[in-house]
């Protein structure tokens, strides 16, 4: 439901509107409880793994009942955050929201509210969770803001920032006529699962390598005839010291149809060990090679590699009636088997190595048996907690550069107030003093006075520091606009180093490489090489079917 088969997140959408009431309840249940147990499967991470959005949420958290939703929700509000899974729940009503699940939410999102009960239990709501917070919490201010919200402005609380914020959400245009129905979904899926069912998801699990790479005599299920061979009704004897075992039949066969023929069953195990990577994996082989021709010149190589353990071979044939193959004179030789052990051994120790993915660039292998498709998805998680990790770093290096000119910015705004309001008293006064000058002139006297000239070359100066008042002005302004710009120059180069780390932790992008692993000569261990019997199946026409599992 999280990734693609290449290993890239997706969104997995549940459309519940064509069940019934009960039904929904049902799948809404078994849905959260199966997330639940999901989540508490991963390791702890402060970083983000998945998302569950849940769409008109009532009926499903009431605050005075409980229906089966309840608790696994609530659950998840209260440990979910711990393992990097966040909730996200929608509703036109706080009322139908428990007010325990309320208390366990840090970020709200918070419109337009109707009636006078939902702002009171959003306050209480709000109140809660902001107990023990830096700000504290205003419930009047609060209150009025909320009673002042218009068409599509929302007020974000978040209990990680000091304040709340008002943002207005964009213009959204949709096409669509309502919910869709379940026929108009398959419609609308169909394309996809087209395109997704024409193209296979290649195959990337690791595998061990060497003997998968030549072709085998004979599969464990295939129906090709054998040629047929001579044999004899009793099994031969043999010393003691040759273990004799029988590979169990895949199904009943009539008594005289059953033939058993010669082969040499080798058991073996592999360990692979990697310091460097702390790595260590064992895996076992089961190898079946038919004796019928120059068994003197075995070759472990072309040896079938069966899904067999030691448990589960028999020590007696299914039927005293059975018939046996002819056995090679080299089959009843004990140092022959001694011979075929260190041959197959040395084939082990030759040919088989373990191929494992590696990020360079994360540092990280792959565990053995992961696919690629889980190794990207380990390597996500470790990409997010390191990206936001570093992310931090960089928000604490420019925090204090962003105060710093932001509380520049918010002086130089005071300067430029403060230069218009000694410019307008100074305006008002160069005013006050010109209309003296020009009333003392009208006045009808014949001389000019020394006040006369005194209030002229007053208003003189004064016009000439409303001019300088202006050009402080002037000053101050563009002081503020160079800060704002360093302001917006400084956030571009804060997006710009976010955006190097989201490309630089992109495990989508990253190019895996292969780390091979070579056993240790002491790594090899070959538990068993012996004389076994493969049942076949005789046609009437004397043609040999293999019979085994």
């Amino acid at each position: 439901m999280l990734y693609s088969p290449s290993g890239k997140p997706r969104i997995s959408i549940f459309s519940i509107a064509h069940l019934s009431d009960t039904e929904r309840m049902f799948f809404v249940s078994l849905l959260l409880n199966q997330t639940l147990g999901w989540i508490r499967t991963r390791p702890g991470t402060t970083s983000l793994r998945a998302i569950v959005y849940m769409d008109e949420i009532f009926g499903y958290i009431p605050p005075v009942a409980n229906p089966p939703s309840k608790k696994p929700l609530l659950t998840l509000l209260k440990q979910a955050r711990a393992y990097g899974v966040g909730i996200v729940l929608a509703t036109q009503n706080p009322v139908d929201l428990d007010y325990k699940g309320l208390s366990n939410i840090g970020t709200w999102l918070i419109g337009r509210l109707q009636t006078e009960r939902d702002k009171q239990r959003v306050l209480d709501g709000l109140q809660g969770v902001s107990a023990g917070t830096k700000g504290g919490f205003d419930r009047k201010t609060m209150e009025e803001t909320l009673a002042g919200l218009g068409k599509r402005v929302f007020l974000m609380h978040n209990i990680h920032e000091t304040g709340p914020t008002a943002f207005h959400t964009r213009w959204a245009m949709s096409y669509l006529c309502g919910p869709l129905t379940r026929h108009q979904i398959k419609r609308v899926m169909e394309p996809i699962k087209t395109r997704r069912s024409a193209t296979p998801a290649p195959e990337t699990t690791p595998k061990a390598t060497g003997i998968e790479s030549r072709p085998s005599r004979e599969r464990p299920s295939g129906t090709t005839p054998v040629r047929p061979s001579a044999s004899a009704k009793t099994r031969p004897v043999l010393p003691p010291d040759i273990p004799q075992l029988f590979i169990p039949l895949r199904e009943m066969i009539e008594d005289a149809d059953l033939l058993y023929q010669p082969a040499l069953l080798g058991l073996g195990n592999v360990h692979f060990v990697q310091r460097k990577h702390a790595i260590e994996h064992s895996r076992s082989y089961a190898l079946l090679y038919p004796v019928d021709k120059h068994p003197a010149a075995i070759d472990w190589r072309d040896a079938d590699q069966i899904d067999i353990n030691e448990d589960d071979l028999e020590r007696q044939p299914a039927s005293s009636e059975a018939e046996f193959g002819l056995l090679p004179r080299e089959a009843g030789n004990t140092r022959s088997y001694a011979g075929w052990k260190r041959s197959l051994s040395d084939m082990l120790y030759r040919t088989q190595r373990y191929e494992l993915m590696r990020s360079q660039k994360f540092k990280m292998v792959s565990n053995p048996g992961e696919s690629e498709r889980d190794f990207r998805i380990r390597l996500a998680d470790a990409a997010r907690e390191n990206r936001d990790y570093l992310v931090e770093k960089i928000r604490k290096k420019y925090a204090s550069k962003f105060r710093t000119l932001e509380d520049r910015i918010r002086r130089a705004q005071l300067t430029v107030e403060r230069e218009k309001e000694q410019a307008k008293h100074q305006k008002l006064q160069t005013a006050i003093s010109l209309g003296a000058t020009v009333l003392s002139a009208f006045l009808g006297r014949k001389k000019i006075g020394r006040s006369t000239l005194g209030r002229a070359t007053t208003t003189a100066r004064g016009m000439g520091r409303s001019r300088k008042e202006a050009q402080d002005i002037d000053r101050a302004k563009s002081n503020l606009e160079t800060l704002k710009h360093r302001l917006e120059d400084l956030q571009i180069e804060f997006d710009a180093e976010i955006q190097k780390l989201e490309d630089r932790f992109d495990p989508e992008l990253e190019e895996l490489d292969t780390v091979t692993l070579k056993p240790r000569k002491k790594d090899i261990e070959v538990k068993l090489v012996s004389l076994a019997w493969v049942p076949y199946r005789r046609a009437e026409s004397g043609s040999l079917t293999p019979a085994r599992l």
